[in-house]
């Protein structure tokens, strides 16, 4: 193993749990390194990253069928895991580090579309683990509510037109219910702590907090 090598935290929740809330939080007056590929944490060296998450949402994923392949799209998300593993091996020993998702979430959402076992995810899963997950939790409902009630989807946060029902909430809920689901699935060998859904932002960063104070790393 690398010096970094299972030496960092993974924040996970489903779509508009407050991840990057709790992260941007965290940047300030924290002795934690975060990663991620949210452009408000991106060093501006790597906004590269920031450009090709927009354009994958936007263009990508929002193009009629058939204008691009799921492998091109694969290779699009393989870029963002290769960053985090990156900054990972990267970062100054002795920090603890916090990373955004890592590859649990996008993997959980590719088998949520039925990609099936593609080589790119069998190479996901030799990626070290981490030493523990902190799963920020957040009802259907409540990640509904912050969506706008659906205006701010995007593509990757729903079901696809073939599989809605046309009942946008239940369909939200439904997709949202089985991320949980596989997200969970994913980091079954894993240590995890639970941060329920919280009153606030307030709440819900001191809760993060505290986790990551009890931690062996902090």
């Amino acid at each position: 193993m690398s010096k970094r090598d299972n030496d960092f935290y993974v924040l996970l929740g489903p779509d508009y749990a407050g991840k990057s809330t709790v992260l941007s939080a965290l940047s300030t007056g924290s002795q934690w390194q975060l990663i991620s590929v949210d452009e408000n944490l991106l060093h501006p060296r790597h906004a590269l990253l920031g450009t090709l998450r927009r354009h994958l949402v936007e263009d990508v994923l929002a193009a009629p069928p058939g204008t691009y392949s799921d492998q091109f799209a694969f290779a699009m998300l393989q870029c963002a895991v290769v960053h985090l593993h990156d900054r990972i091996q990267a970062a100054a020993p002795g920090a603890p580090l916090l990373v955004d998702s890592y590859y649990y979430k996008i993997l959980a959402k590719c088998r949520l579309v039925g990609a099936g076992d593609h080589p790119i995810f069998t190479w996901w899963r030799t990626l070290p683990p981490p030493q523990h997950v902190v799963y920020l939790d957040v009802s259907p409902e409540t990640a509904w509510r912050r969506s706008g009630f659906g205006v701010r989807l995007n593509p990757m946060e729903q079901r696809d037109a073939a599989a809605a029902t046309g009942e946008p909430y239940a369909d939200f809920a439904s997709f949202q219910t089985a991320l949980r689901a596989a997200m969970l699935d994913e980091i079954a060998d894993v240590p995890v702590t639970v941060v329920h859904e919280q009153p606030g932002v307030t709440e819900t960063v001191a809760a993060v907090r505290k986790v990551l104070q009890d931690s062996d790393v902090a």
